[in-house]
């Protein structure tokens, strides 16, 4: 049985926690989470995936006889919701999960997690990111959180190809190239021919680039380029946040509208613009309609990381 004493203990204590209020701009988006529920979806093969309303933090599921493989576990509140999903369609227990980078979203469960036996996988920088006295985060200009819990770091890491041999399968974890975070990793399903990309890849916003966690421009294009390099015309993906299970195709789209802002941003440097005359060119313009919806991070976000990461000289009254 899944359950257990100690488990049952982590969840009650991530519930003071949470009423605490120690999670200063977190608290708010964690509230009242454990009430939400969760659907599973077939992806492809032996592979689900299991989302909350509004796609956010995305979880794979590789299950089989010998047990499941998570990818990513979203917040502490949700893991019996999380538990009670992946059991609509196998009866094996949890053994592993694999963290695709440090954000709240998809290490939070992981207590809880390891108290049900479960063993945590990431790459070596994102558990030197659960070794910091606090966490850094991108959005609103730059947002704090505490030191995650003890229990929830990654056990066993890498920086290098790792494989996991079960269910009749291979599953390989990897590094990409720093771009969401410095320690993103990708999960290829080659049986089941699906990837899970974590947050480099997205369906519902610009790129999220963490600066304060080792993301970047350049390590986005090449985590992509990486992506679309191994992607056939089957290939399903599941992307960190996004609605949808989606293709290569997608990606693609993703990547050129990268590139295309790039560019442009690039050119206004070169003519000797400022953030601000760039930011009133509205360089975006194109590509709002599908990717500047999501109120927490818009072109506001996104142009000023390009920017300066393509040498903008800033000034006194730039926004980053």
């Amino acid at each position: 049985m899944i359950h257990s004493r100690k488990f049952s203990q982590a969840i009650c204590s991530t519930a003071l926690v949470l009423s605490a209020g120690v999670f200063g701009p977190f608290a708010g988006a964690q509230v009242g989470l454990g009430a939400t529920e969760l659907a599973i979806e077939h992806v492809a093969g032996n592979v689900y995936m299991v989302q909350r309303p509004g796609g956010g933090g995305n979880i794979g599921a590789f299950v089989g006889p010998d047990g499941v493989l998570l990818v990513d576990s979203l917040f502490a509140p949700m893991t019996e919701n999380l538990r009670k999903a992946v059991g609509e369609v196998t009866d094996s227990e949890i053994r592993f999960l694999i963290n695709t980078h440090i954000h709240p979203d998809h290490v939070g469960g992981n207590e809880n997690l390891a108290a049900m036996g479960v063993v945590i996988f990431a790459h070596d920088n994102t558990r030197l990111k659960f070794l910091e006295q606090s966490s850094h985060f991108p959005r609103n200009g730059g947002s704090f959180a505490p030191q995650p819990p003890a229990a929830g770091r990654p056990v066993v890491t890498f920086n290098d190809a790792i494989s996991f041999h079960f269910n009749g399968e291979e599953v390989r974890a990897f590094p990409a190239p720093p771009a969401h975070t410095d320690g993103d990793v990708f999960v290829h399903f080659p049986a089941s021919d699906v990837l899970h990309l974590g947050d480099v890849f997205r369906t519902t916003s610009y790129p999220v680039i963490d600066k304060f966690n080792g993301g970047s421009l350049r390590g986005t294009i090449a985590a992509l380029d990486m992506a679309i390099d191994m992607a056939g015309p089957g290939t399903r993906v599941i992307p960190g946040h996004g609605l949808a299970v989606v293709g290569r195709a997608e990606m693609v789209a993703f990547r050129d509208m990268i590139l295309d802002i790039r560019d442009q941003v690039y050119v206004m440097i070169r003519q000797g613009m400022h953030l601000d005359a760039i930011m009133a060119a509205q360089p975006t313009a194109a590509h709002d309609a599908q990717w500047g919806q999501e109120a927490s991070w818009t072109a506001a976000d996104f142009v000023p990381l390009v920017y300066y990461e393509l040498g903008g000289a800033g000034r006194l009254e730039d926004r980053r």
